[in-house]
């Protein structure tokens, strides 16, 4: 069934990792065992000795103590992914705070900005080319307009956004119980080699050939007399590639579900487009693109009460987060006055996600071109949606049926 996001009913908290509630299956079932968690077990332990953190204060502790919770945690599977070296996710102060102050040179927030008119021309053309009133909004819509917009901001021929999308979805059909397992490292590691050597390429024209694109910039950004290295470079670039289009388009299709579930938050967004900027911070804090974020403990710690051992790997819950009443009174209300709304869509501390400003521009400037574009769009209520699997959160295609403005 594919019902609103509700809190009703209890689950079993003895639940075995393996078979806890799913995203896959829609998310309802997974935050009503999130809320149970919050409230009675706040840090769980499961049965491959994985901690999980659900409440808010506690995934905001975690996330912003580099030093107790690494997020090097390829130390659990040395040598499973050849591309990490030199990943901002996968690092930790000093190298993070030396590899992010040579990247925002780069990609800063201005460079996010001023995409501005060149993804209004990119939203344009895609709805340009939608000429029936039924059509899937995530394969129309939603999956090539991140890519688009991404590959045009590195300087990489748009006509091979096929290619990013396989390599997205080998990754996203990695389904992982265990992170702790070598093997899903060495899969990892196979699916991002062809990634890895394309972008190389890439990076090798570049330096040759310098042009007005951010591979180009990441090549002569310098900071105190450091550069960042080709490893460096073709890993922030595959990591701009996967996490640009997968959460994006999650996040422009989770905004109709969400719509779906709230009308009356879409009817007043089309009667002052203002409020896109809020409506878009809901649609992220109810619906995140990625609902997990690893950390590894350097040493022994306490959290709510719970003894977590060094060595250990910490999941938090940023989904769970999200819904803490703790720190979003009703929370599954859709409130478009909500203020303060720090949700942890982008994560939180040295972390927080460098390519959230992007985000942000893009999602406003879609959703603005496309609901000027459709008076209505409405989900098919016969289609039996398919949802990606944690830690994704968002809808495979999305069925609907619109209605063209005057």
């Amino acid at each position: 069934m594919n019902e609103p996001l509700t809190a009703q009913g209890t689950p079993t908290m003895t639940m075995p990792a393996a078979q806890r509630p799913r995203i896959s299956h829609g998310g309802q079932a997974l935050l009503k065992w999130l809320d149970e968690m919050r409230e009675s077990q706040p840090v769980w332990r499961d049965g491959f000795g994985i901690f999980h953190v659900f409440r808010h204060a506690d995934v905001q502790r975690v996330m912003a103590d580099y030093a107790t919770f690494s997020s090097d945690i390829n130390r659990l599977r040395p040598g499973g992914d050849p591309f990490s070296a030199g990943s901002l996710m996968l690092t930790d102060p000093p190298e993070h705070r030396k590899l992010r102050r040579l990247i925002s040179q780069a990609f800063s927030p201005k460079m996010s900005a001023d995409m501005k008119p060149r993804i209004a021309e990119l939203t344009e053309e895609l709805l340009d080319d939608i000429e029936e009133d039924e059509f899937d909004l995530v394969e129309k819509f939603a999956h090539p307009l991140p890519i688009m917009v991404i590959a045009e901001l590195l300087g990489i021929p748009i006509h091979d956004r096929g290619l990013f999308r396989t390599w997205a979805d080998r990754l996203i059909a990695l389904h992982v119980d265990d992170p702790t397992d070598v093997e899903i490292g060495r899969m990892v590691g196979e699916a991002m080699r062809e990634m890895g050597e394309y972008v190389q390429t890439h990076v090798r024209k570049r330096r040759a050939d310098p042009q007005d694109d951010l591979v180009s910039k990441l090549i002569a950004a310098e900071v105190d007399g450091e550069r960042l290295t080709d490893a460096e470079i073709v890993n922030t670039s595959c990591l701009l590639l996967l996490a640009g289009q997968i959460t994006s388009t999650m996040a422009l299709g989770n905004t109709f579900l969400c719509f779906r579930d709230a009308p009356d938050a879409e009817r007043a967004v089309r009667a002052d487009f203002s409020l896109l900027g809020p409506a878009f911070e809901e649609v992220l804090r109810l619906r995140p693109p990625l609902t997990q974020a690893a950390r590894l403990t350097t040493t022994d710690v306490e959290v709510a009460g719970t003894l977590i051992p060094a060595g250990s790997l910490v999941i938090n819950w940023l989904l769970s987060a999200n819904y803490d009443e703790r720190q979003f009174p009703n929370p599954y209300r859709f409130d478009l006055t909500r203020s303060p709304n720090r949700h942890f869509a982008f994560g939180h501390g040295i972390h927080h996600c460098l390519g959230a400003p992007l985000a942000r521009v893009e999602g406003r400037v879609a959703l603005e071109l496309l609901l000027r574009r459709f008076s209505e769009i409405t989900i098919d209520p016969d289609a039996e949606l398919s949802y990606y699997e944690d830690p994704m959160f968002g809808v495979k295609s999305l069925p609907v049926r619109v209605r063209r403005a005057a």
